[in-house]
């Protein structure tokens, strides 16, 4: 496989991975802006606009947009983020022209027709409900509110119900112009595709595109806090965290270890110790998410009304078990098990195009396989223990529950739990 890179004069970067024995294809067009690039007034603008760049541009309406790229057995989709947008489609070798066309033109002229806007305003005032209907991603929404309080990283992507409602197609087109512009977007593609006729396309496209100027996100100042909603669901959905790491600070790999060894499957010591051994909830596990500035690390499960008194003090003798036990053997077979995953993730175009855009956008350049590797396996269990005890010893829990929750300890004993 061949990574080849081509920045544009408008700033744009154009990245393809060769894989010439494939049939297919799939690109996008990757835009470093999601809903923390949002002003207050914004709340929700950034997937609002991801659902109405489909809606019809200069030459085509929603339906030809749908027709055109199905006509061919290809499809469309889109993704926003905290930091990010991606657009993408995935088709056969010789119909990437007609996609990166089809890319091009919804982000280039797309009309933001009132009528559509009104009705897809209405669509996402649906998702917002059937959102808030499922406690499991609700409460992951109240932990990040929990967390960073107050600020763009904090809210929800999807917005308010009242904040979509407000959006007009000028309050949308400013938020593009502001934000998407040249150096804040990555064209990207793996599979079957022409380098150089992918960048042709790029060029002839985009070339009145705006450079640069977009504003610099409000820094992430990581607070910790609470967030408990009784409701009458039978499980108890629960989220603990503290400050992790950022993707570009030293201990971001070592965060990402630690994670998988207490909760990254079921030889993990969350699974093994709270659902196997003392049948305290269904699901439990563990994660770290980074972003440009700032990270979380958590633990999250659900379980019963009756389990949720003893379930937290496990979990944290667990978290605090890690900063003192982790093993060797327990780091080679996360590490293995990483290694294994970015090898699979090879095989698909698709995988492998968005690891690109987003190692392009956040760290300025495609990570070649082995740097990767290598720094994973620098990494030891004295490394990995040491990163538990600095998440840990800086406090600043952040917790949210939903459901029978009554019993969950309170947040100073939990603190106080730790900090003894």
């Amino acid at each position: 496989m061949s990574v080849r890179t081509t920045t544009l004069a408008n700033g744009m970067t154009v990245i393809t991975d060769d894989m010439p024995q494939l049939e297919s294809a799939s690109l996008g067009i990757w835009v470093k802006a999601g809903s923390r690039s949002e002003t207050e007034a914004e709340h929700g603008i950034s997937h609002v606009l991801e659902h109405m760049a489909f809606k019809g541009t200069a030459t085509r309406n929603a339906l030809e947009i749908a027709e055109a790229i199905e006509n061919v057995g290809g499809d469309l989709n889109a993704a926003t983020s905290v930091e990010h947008t991606g657009y993408f489609a995935r088709v056969l070798k010789e119909d990437v022209p007609l996609a990166g066309d089809i890319l091009a033109d919804i982000l280039q002229n797309s009309v933001f027709s009132p009528t559509e806007l009104d009705r897809e305003q209405q669509v996402i005032v649906q998702e917002i409900g059937a959102a808030r209907d499922n406690p499991d991603d609700h409460v992951f929404d109240l932990f990040q509110e929990a967390a960073y309080p107050d600020q763009p990283i904090g809210r929800t992507i999807l917005g308010t119900v009242d904040s979509v409602k407000s959006f007009s197609p000028d309050t949308i087109r400013d938020y593009m112009r502001r934000n998407y512009v040249g150096e804040q977007m990555v064209v990207c593609a793996a599979g079957n595709v022409d380098h150089d006729a992918l960048v042709d396309t790029a060029n002839n496209r985009f070339h009145d595109l705006k450079a640069d100027g977009a504003p610099v996100p409000q820094k992430a100042h990581y607070v910790g806090g609470e967030q408990r909603l009784m409701s009458d669901h039978e499980q108890a959905h629960i989220v603990l965290g503290f400050e992790g790491r950022a993707y570009n600070s030293d201990g971001f790999y070592a965060a990402q270890i630690l994670a998988s060894i207490l909760g990254g499957g079921m030889s993990s010591r969350l699974f093994q110790e709270v659902r196997e051994k003392r049948g305290l909830c269904y699901s439990v596990y563990a994660f770290h998410w980074a972003f440009a500035d700032s990270g979380i690390f958590g633990v999250a499960a659900s379980t019963g009304e009756d389990e949720v008194t003893d379930l937290l003090p496990v979990v944290l003798d667990e978290l605090l078990k890690a900063t003192e036990t982790i093993t060797d053997e327990e780091v080679l077979r996360v590490r293995n098990q990483i290694r294994a995953g970015l090898l699979m993730s090879l095989e698909s175009p698709s995988s492998r195009a968005g690891q690109l855009a987003r190692q392009q956008i956040l760290w300025g350049r495609p990570i070649p396989l082995q740097e990767t590797v290598d720094r994973i396996n620098r990494i030891t269990a004295d490394r990995v223990k040491q990163i538990a005890r600095q998440i840990l010893d800086k406090g600043n829990v952040s917790l949210a529950g939903i459901g029978p929750v009554a019993r969950l300890p309170d947040y100073d004993v939990i603190a106080s739990r730790l900090k003894s």
